[in-house]
């Protein structure tokens, strides 16, 4: 079906109506050959006949609008012409047929705003005569006002939303007056869990009290407002730089220190603030409020307020740009593989091969681990990586044995992080792979970190029987660097402690290494856990640790992480 726009018109809003209605009855007295008062009441709106005579402003004809207005009959005592005069005689004496003026009365409370309409015939446009029409603007304004305000203010605690705040930071930048700002991001720590255990109302009469907390820690100059579910936002004037911003800070978090009553619970709400100077933002609202966010976040990591660091923003911003490039590595194979042995102390033959990642990006930067693994855990990159990692040890070890004959006489230690034992399945990914690859789980060792274990004790313990079932061993990677908490070695099924390279590093030099080092072999002697020394540089080191009864050792003494092909080569040489 074809509609015909004639017979569907569109009604055009009241006030355009109103306009057009004005513009069309102006135009008529304007063009008319007589105007005199009777026909000048014809009009609605107020309305003058203005000429300029000796160099002033004088009032020919007004309708009886214009004086109950207030605009009176004296063009030199008019209200109209005190306020927009130079612009009127400006008109008068040029050659235009129309011009539009804003006129503004009054003071703040009872301000009134008009539309200024000047016009006169185009056969007449060397006369220093023209009509004035004024259209009374102010209900529009207020209401346009109105609506602005309430757009722009939380409804909740009645402080600016984030649309106000933005639209307060703009008057800052763009002040002729050029004073020093900053903007505190303040973010209520653990709030969710307040709101979901008693409700949208409570969590609703919480903020309630925290804003009037807030807004009596500041000063009558500061700005607050609340841009978020949970968080808050301060725009401050600042004499002393960060300093400033600093007390604020602290008056914010010892405003929070008593206790909210709510029913009958005492709630204990903690903050994190971080803190972005106007100089930092290059004079940019959305990049002012970016680096107070970003300050908020590293406040949460450090539990204290944090001032905003162009350095450290360039720094996460390096590790965004790390994950994207990671992201593509991973999806399309990119990443290799080296492999580093770990070596049996008391026969010096290889016992098994660590896989470890290398990157490489296709411009030819090599990435370290050290810079790309933190990275993937953030980002859970480290799942897919960590999967990738597995079927890549494996396959290795398949290929090894095929070119051996059988069994190439080694094992395969593979790192798992504690994200991935959160996030993923990680008994079944180690049976899948072993299942395609054709191997058992006796070859592998799964290597934790003691933060595993304690993140999620009771998955951890679970993922760890099943990989036993599966034949494979766990070992603690990295020992002595974490919690080390001697109950987790207890409970569960551990099999080897890796002593991490920065107590073997120096340790024949060092007492203290030596005692700490001890501690451990003995430890793990007591336990039935047998022990991999990380860090192997000399051979007195090597002779030191086997003495100790350090049963494995893995460093550069031995070889360099190496490409699977080498590695073998190595393996074969060493142990043939």
């Amino acid at each position: 079906m074809v509609f015909r726009r004639s017979l569907f018109p569109v009604a055009k809003p009241p006030a355009t109506v109103a306009n057009d209605v004005r513009e069309e009855q102006v135009a008529s007295v304007v063009h008319s050959d007589v105007i005199c008062p009777m026909t000048l009441d014809l009009l609605p709106v107020p309305t003058a006949v203005m000429a300029l005579t000796d160099g002033a402003i004088v009032f020919e004809s007004v309708n009886q609008a214009f004086k109950q207005a207030g605009f009176g009959t004296d063009g030199i005592r008019s209200p109209l012409t005190a306020a927009v005069g130079e612009q009127i005689a400006a008109f008068l004496r040029s050659t235009d047929v129309r011009q539009r003026l804003a006129l503004r009365l009054g003071d703040a409370i009872d301000c009134r705003q008009y539309d200024v309409t000047l016009a006169r015939r185009a056969a007449l446009r060397t006369i220093a005569r023209c009509i004035v029409t004024l259209v009374d603007q102010t209900p529009e304004q207020r209401t346009e006002t109105s609506l602005r305000r309430e757009m722009n203010t939380d409804s909740l605690t009645g402080l600016p939303n984030r649309a106000g705040f933005d639209d307060r930071i703009d008057e800052r930048i763009t002040d002729a007056n050029r004073v020093s700002y900053a903007v505190l991001a303040i973010n209520l720590d653990r709030f969710s869990r307040i709101n979901a255990c008693m409700g949208s109302l409570s969590g609703d009469e919480l903020l309630i009290s925290v804003a009037r907390r807030l807004r009596g820690a500041l000063r009558a100059r500061d700005t607050l407002a609340r841009t978020g579910g949970d968080e808050f936002a301060v725009l401050m004037t600042v004499d002393d730089g960060s300093e400033d911003a600093l007390q604020v800070a602290g008056r914010i978090q010892q405003a929070l220190v008593q206790p909210f009553r709510l029913s009958d619970f005492q709630i204990q709400v903690d903050c994190s603030i971080g803190i972005a100077l106007g100089q930092d933002a290059a004079d940019d609202t959305e990049n002012l409020i970016r680096h107070a966010q970003f300050a908020v976040k590293r406040s949460k990591r450090t539990g204290q307020t944090e001032v905003y660091r162009p350095d450290l923003f360039d720094i996460v911003r390096n590790q965004f740009s790390i994950e994207t490039e990671l992201r593509m590595a991973i999806e399309q194979g990119e990443l290799s593989f080296a492999f580093q042995p770990i070596c049996d102390l008391s026969t010096a033959r290889v016992s098994s091969f660590e896989a470890l990642a290398r990157w490489r990006t296709r411009d030819g930067r090599a990435i370290s681990p050290t810079e790309f693994i933190p990275v993937a855990e953030e980002s859970g990159l480290i799942v897919p990586l960590g999967r990738l990692a597995m079927d890549q040890a494996a396959r290795t070890l398949a290929t090894w044995d095929a070119a051996s004959g059988g069994h190439c006489g080694v094992k395969m230690a593979v790192n798992l992080s504690a994200v991935q034992l959160q996030r993923d399945d990680v008994a079944t990914m180690v049976g899948d792979v072993l299942s395609r690859h054709g191997l058992c789980g006796k070859r592998f060792d799964i290597e934790l970190t003691e933060s595993a274990f304690v993140v999620d004790p009771d998955r951890t313990l679970r993922t760890m029987l099943t990989l036993k079932e599966l034949g494979a061993s766990i070992a603690m990677d990295d020992f002595g660097t974490g919690y080390s908490n001697l109950a987790y070695l207890q409970k569960l099924p551990i099999d080897k402690l890796k002593i991490d390279r920065s107590f073997v590093t120096g340790m024949m030099a060092d007492r203290d290494k030596v005692a700490i080092v001890g501690a451990i072999l003995s430890l793990s002697q007591a336990l039935g856990m047998r022990t991999v020394a990380e860090g192997i540089e000399t051979p007195e080191l090597e002779q030191a640790l086997a003495a100790m009864g350090c049963a494995f050792g893995q460093g550069f003494f031995y070889s360099q992480p190496i490409d699977a092909d080498a590695a073998y080569r190595f393996l074969i040489a060493r142990n043939h």
